[in-house]
């Protein structure tokens, strides 16, 4: 995907739509026994840098650069043990929010999730199952 195609998802989608993303996807996570295990600290925190790094990941203003530099980040989850069975929670858990919000009913939004899945796949830094 170019850069002009992911402003145009950003367009698309929208901040409003993204910060209900994010409203919707936390408690999902949260209520997950697979994901409560690596999702530690400050939740606002958290849920604020997802907001700031989605907004950048779609094409939107490089909020999340701008504040902590460069995404990196595989480099940024390393220390978190990420399975292949979290990043399908954690996929399965975005998947229920943009089932939730009405972002799955869109093209930017399936072309969102797309990516979103990629991404699962490489932070993937462990075999182990739990």
């Amino acid at each position: 995907m170019t850069n002009e195609s992911l402003k145009t998802l950003y367009s698309e989608i929208g901040a409003e739509k993204i910060e209900e993303l994010v409203n919707a996807f936390y408690p999902k996570v949260y209520a997950d026994p697979n994901l409560i295990p690596i999702f530690t600290g400050d939740i606002g925190e958290i849920m604020m840098k997802q907001r700031l790094f989605l907004t950048q990941f779609t094409g939107g203003p490089p909020l999340y650069s701008n504040k902590y530099g460069h995404p990196r980040m595989r480099a940024r989850h390393l220390p978190h043990e990420i399975t292949p069975l979290r990043a399908e929670s954690w996929l399965r858990c975005m998947k229920e929010a943009f089932e939730e919000i009405g972002l799955d009913q869109t093209l930017a939004g399936e072309a969102f999730y797309e990516r979103l899945t990629q991404v699962a796949g490489i932070m993937i830094n462990t075999g182990q199952t739990h």
